[in-house]
């Protein structure tokens, strides 16, 4: 059957949705995408701690918009284990228990260790660079007379993730994700210890193994200089009792 065209003047057929709804619904869904950028941000970076809580309302206030983008941002991180719904619609951070920081410790050695290996083989110039920039703003941290552990951490988390990104393995990078969106709150227990542990840790030295690693295109050395950051912070973390049994 042959369709004729509509003429020029005439409109098209109006449809059940409107283009303002259609609209409204691409702004809802770009502002929860931000607003999940956003928290996903603070729980890698380690900004948040295990046990803080939070309301909808407050962190909609806080953000500037309202509760509905914040509410599906929520669920996301919700359903990712990042985060808990509670009965009074209060979000929670999850408490950490020891055994589950041991088991977590144990996957991310297995899964970013193998990423790190590959990032030696697969990393190219401006990875390299990048990398090298992460741990130079970590060590210039470090090396002020009281550096700040907000700002350590978060140096921390771009040194880490800039060596993921460098190894090309996508699925591999998601999981890792998915593993600091739980880890990240407790390695505020580390760097917020105070400026002494900033200084005083063995962070600066792995990160350096890590990138002379990296330079030579040792796979094996950058995985255990990786290694060896993971389980060196992990035995802090153990060591001042605050995890529960």
């Amino acid at each position: 059957m042959e369709h004729k065209p509509l003429p020029a003047d005439e409109p098209a057929p109006a449809s059940d949705e409107t283009l303002g709804t259609r609209m409204g619904r691409i702004v809802r869904v770009t502002l929860a995408d931000t607003v999940y950028r956003d928290l996903k941000e603070l729980l890698l970076a380690g900004r948040a701690a295990p046990g803080e809580r939070f309301t909808l309302r407050g962190l909609a206030s806080a953000i500037g918009t309202s509760a509905m983008p914040v509410r599906e941002a929520v669920s996301r991180l919700a359903a990712e284990n990042a985060l808990e719904v509670l009965p009074n619609r209060a979000v929670r951070v999850p408490l950490m228990s020891r055994a589950r920081f041991e088991e977590l410790r144990l996957i991310r050695s297995s899964l970013e260790g193998l990423a790190a290996e590959t990032a030696a083989v697969n990393a190219d110039a401006a990875d390299l660079e990048e990398i090298l920039r992460c741990e130079r703003a970590f060590a210039a941290e470090r090396d002020k007379p009281r550096p700040d552990g907000a700002a350590a951490m978060h140096f921390n988390k771009d040194l880490h993730f800039a060596l993921y990104r460098a190894a090309r393995l996508p699925t591999l990078f998601t999981m890792i994700e998915s593993l600091w969106l739980q880890i990240g709150p407790v390695l505020n227990l580390d760097f917020q210890a105070g400026p002494e542990r900033v200084r005083e840790g063995e962070a600066h030295i792995h990160h350096a193994a890590l990138v002379e690693a990296m330079r030579r295109r040792d796979g094996t050395a950058a995985r255990e200089a990786l290694l060896a950051d993971i389980w060196s912070a992990g035995d802090f973390i153990l060591s001042r009792g605050i995890l529960p049994d």
